[in-house]
This record gives structure tokens, sequence and C-alpha cells, in this order.
């Protein structure tokens, strides 16, 4: 098969993170004990549905005209292109780690649920039908923000001592911010769409069609996000039977105006943002709000301490870029290449550090409330209808697990099925309290 032929037929898949830290790698690799590439990895998709990586670019930024800033690493062939295979992975999970932390974690769901958050507070009535829904979905949220900002994301806290970007981690994450994030994008089905792993497609269930069907967290997110999107349509033509309505609500309008103009200002011009003028553009808004704070937060969370506490497997920095034949090292690295590798991890203070803070993110509390669920289940809204409306809601959450359970079970879904592969449970609604891999709460609260 070409490399044309493959892209023709969606065979081929990147991970792309050349952009983003290419304009920071020279300060990043002047810190003590850090050394990190700007990667991308290409993946194929083989005949039984599994992504094999077969080349990983590595970048540096340009030292000089003359300079080899790029280098391809590709699986290995004999024992030093083994380990050479290896370090390179391991640059790439570094890499991985930083972005998952930075922005799909941090930024795109603790930070920017924050601004809507307070504006609810702000500007809507407890007894007001929207703060009503949102309600259990911006539980904790403030107070969690608060405590990551006085020990995770501050100067010298750990998210600076334990990832690649070490001090400039805040700074990486406001340029995401400026040049990547948006909220319009942040819809299950938009993101999809717009990674490319799905396509729009009328005729299917969810409106788009997977590149390819054993994708967990698109298959699983697909069927929460529908959940939700009902429940809410439910509510909201309840509550607006016509446009007017939504376009004359002062608290609502004022809500979404000061989350936008005062929480997202350097953002607030933008054209992209959905104007709250008709049903149709108040639930997608709503649906974000509580897919974000719900199912994707969870997705990107409780997974972090089962998927990456192993640092050699899934390293959150590197110490050591890959020789070549001209460097002082490389002597060294062929004469004991897995002390080479071992040096080029994390420090053991790094990794302790870093295992002990995602093992308490990876933690459901108690006291923790499950999409699906709530407080006075029966009396939270005064209308039958909707008490009704929101037990099928939790109906659905349940029929949903029954669904994820058996996907874990299908031995023809090899990405969540088989010998040490972890079956892909993060969007199954439910959990005990715990270090769990599993389980959806209302709200960011970890």
């Amino acid at each position: 098969m070409t490399v044309q032929q493959a892209i023709d037929e969606n065979k081929l898949f990147i991970i792309d993170y050349h952009d983003v830290y290419l304009p920071f790698l020279e300060r990043i690799n002047a810190l003590d004990g850090r050394k990190a590439y700007a990667t991308r990895t290409i993946f194929f998709l083989t005949p039984l549905g599994t992504l094999k990586p077969v080349a990983i670019e590595l970048s540096l930024p340009p030292a000089g005209p003359s300079s080899r800033s790029k280098r391809v690493v590709t699986p290995a062939i004999d024992a030093t292109t083994n380990w050479m295979w290896q370090l390179a992975k391991a640059h790439v999970c570094a890499n991985d780690a930083g972005v998952h932390q930075l922005y799909n974690h941090w930024l795109r769901t603790h930070a920017c649920m924050e601004p809507f958050i307070l504006a609810a507070h702000r500007q809507m009535s407890a007894m007001h039908p929207i703060f009503k829904l949102l309600d259990p979905h911006m539980r904790y949220t403030l107070e969690i923000n608060a405590l990551a900002r006085q020990s995770l994301i501050n100067a010298d806290g750990i998210i600076e001592n334990c990832f690649t970007p070490g001090r400039y981690a805040m700074e990486i994450s406001s340029a995401f911010y400026k040049n990547y994030w948006r909220f319009d994008m942040d819809s299950l089905p938009a993101d999809l769409i717009r990674r490319g792993m799905a396509e729009p497609d009328p005729s299917q269930p969810h409106g788009l069609k997977l590149v390819f069907e054993d994708y967990p967290y698109a298959a699983d997110g697909l069927m929460i996000w529908s959940a939700i999107e009902n429940w809410v349509r439910t509510y909201v033509n309840h509550y607006y039977p016509h446009s007017s309505l939504i376009i004359n609500d002062k608290e609502l309008q004022a809500w979404y105006y000061e989350s936008i103009n005062v929480g997202h200002a350097d953002r607030s011009h933008e054209s992209w943002w959905p104007t709250l003028n008709n049903s149709e553009n108040l639930v997608t808004v709503l649906t974000t709000l509580i897919w974000l704070a719900s199912a994707q937060h969870a997705a990107l969370n409780f997974g972090q301490y089962p998927y990456g506490g192993y640092v050699p497997n899934r390293p959150p920095l590197m110490r050591r870029l890959i020789p070549d034949e001209s460097d002082p090292e490389y002597a060294s690295f062929i004469a004991d290449p897995q002390k080479y590798f071992l040096n080029a991890l994390p420090s053991l203070l790094q990794a302790s550090k870093y295992m002990a803070v995602v093992d308490t993110l990876s933690t459901h509390s108690p006291d923790e409330e499950y999409l699906g669920e709530r407080q006075q289940p029966s009396i939270w809204s005064g209308d039958a209808e909707i008490v009704e409306a929101f037990y099928e809601f939790s109906a659905e959450m349940r029929r949903i697990e029954k669904v994820i359970d058996g996907r874990n079970r299908d031995k023809k879904l090899r990405n969540r099925c088989g010998a040490g592969v972890l079956p892909y449970e993060l969007l199954a609604p439910s959990s005990e309290p715990g270090v769990t891999c599993r389980g959806v709460p209302n709200s960011v609260s970890t």
C-alpha cells in the first residue's frame, strides 16, 4: 500500500505535538534536567482495527543553517535500534503527558468551566431552572481549582516539577487557549470531526460516522453525549417552548454574556460563540457544559494512575536526548543502553511525586455523585414531568453501563479486550470510591 492509498483509505493517523512544543523547546532544554523534542508520531490502522506506530519524528529548534534539527525513528530492526525506538516512544509519552495535563485536563475542563460557574452564581437565582439544571455539575469545581492553584499549577509546584514544560507549563497552557481552544469545538461530535476521527453522516445515530469503529472513548462517549443532549432538550423545551422566552430571559442572557465577555474576555470577540437566541443553541451550550464537567473530565482524569502510574511506561518528562553517533555519550549508550534509558527517565523523587499526585487525582471520594444521580432526586424540581424525565435519564445511564460492559467482553474489539488490555471503563457511569479507572461524576471535583 502506498502512503497516498493509506491516507485516502483513512489508514494513517498522527499524534502531532510539533507546533505546540517547538516555540518553547530552546527554553525547556536550557532548564536543568529537562530534555525534550517536538514530536510527531504516525500510526497505521491494521486490519484488526488496532493502531501500529510506524514512525516518530523528533524535532529540535534549528541551531544553524546546516544543522540537522529533525530525525525520524522507525520500529527496531536490531538491538541498538530497539533502544532508540524505546527512547523515542518515551519522548512521545513525555510530550503527550504535558499536553494531556495542561491542555486537555486543566484547560479544557477545569479552567474553561470556571467562568460559566462563577457567572451562574452571580447572575442567576438559585430558583432559575437553568441554574437548577447545572447545579450538580458545578459542585466542588471552584474549590478544586483553588487547591490546584495552590499546589499543582503554582510556580515551582507539582506540574512544573514533574512535567516536560517545567516553569513554562502555564505559558504553554495559555498559548493553547489562545491558539487552539474553541468552545464550539468542545462538544463531542464537533471534537471528533475536527480531529478527523469522524465524518458527518446524517444517516447515522449521532449524525456522524467514526473512521474506525473500535475507538472506545468515542463509541462510549457518543452514547453519553446523546443521553445528556436528550435530557437537556426535554428540559429546555419544557421551560422555553418559544425562542422569545430565551431571548427575553434577563438572568439567562446576563449569565451567558458574563461567561463570555468577562470570564473569557480575551476570546469574546470570536465569531464562533453560539448565540443564545433559540432552543437549539441553548441545548448545545448546556449539553457541552454538562459533557465537559462530567464525561469529558472523567475520561481524562480517572485513568491517570491506572494508565500512567508506572513511570517507565509513560514518563511525564525526559532528562536526556537520544544520542547521535557523533555525541560523546553515544559510547555509554551502546555499552549499557538500559542504564542510559533509566537515567533519561524522571528522577526517583520526581517519579514518586508524580505517582502520588496522579493516584490522588484518580481517586473517587466517598461522597461522589455520578451522572444520573442528584441530591433529593424526587423533589429537586417542583415539576413532576421534569422529575420523570430525570429518572428516564438515570435509567439510560444504567443501560449505557450494560452496553459498555458487553463491549469490554467482545473479543473482536481488540482496543478494549485481550491479554494485558485494560477494559475501557472510563465512561462507565458508576463507581465505588477509590482508584477504580471508571465512573463519571457529575462535576469536576478532583
